[in-house]
């Protein structure tokens, strides 16, 4: 299985095992930043990790802090592996941009079709520098 994304936010080649969510997150609140679980008690995947898997986002639900979350996850070594959105989030990715911009190491953020997402589930995915996905 191969796709090419639209990349977002330029960074580190990412692998790890696809975590889909079937519902959208709100990463301030929803995702503890000093361990990368689900913290959001409502969301159906409460209590999986999201550090150093491949996040498959169906959307957000937003907050002018999920950047700061998403920056302090990149700090702590909790970040996703890679980020696979299906609509582009600018309060979510800045926090990427920011991380990048302090020295800190932060995966790449990528753009797919929501109808796409599910040829990944249960799979190790390597999201490349150039946006292309494969699975192992």
């Amino acid at each position: 299985m191969s796709a090419v994304a639209e990349i977002l936010v330029q960074g580190k080649a990412g692998e790890g095992e696809a975590l889909l969510l079937t519902a959208p997150i709100s990463f301030w609140g929803g995702v503890d930043p000093k361990t990368g679980r689900i913290a959001d008690v409502r969301h159906p995947q409460h209590g999986e990790s999201i550090s150093g898997r491949v996040l498959f986002l169906p959307g957000t639900i937003g907050s002018s802090s999920a950047s700061a979350v998403l920056m302090e996850l990149a700090h702590n070594g909790h970040a996703p592996a890679a980020l696979v959105l299906h609509e582009p989030d600018a309060i979510l990715l800045l926090g990427l941009i920011v991380a990048r911009e302090m020295g800190w190491e932060t995966p790449i953020a990528v753009r797919l079709d929501r109808e796409r997402f599910d040829a990944y589930r249960g799979r190790s995915v390597n999201v490349a520098e150039n946006g292309s996905l494969t699975t192992a």
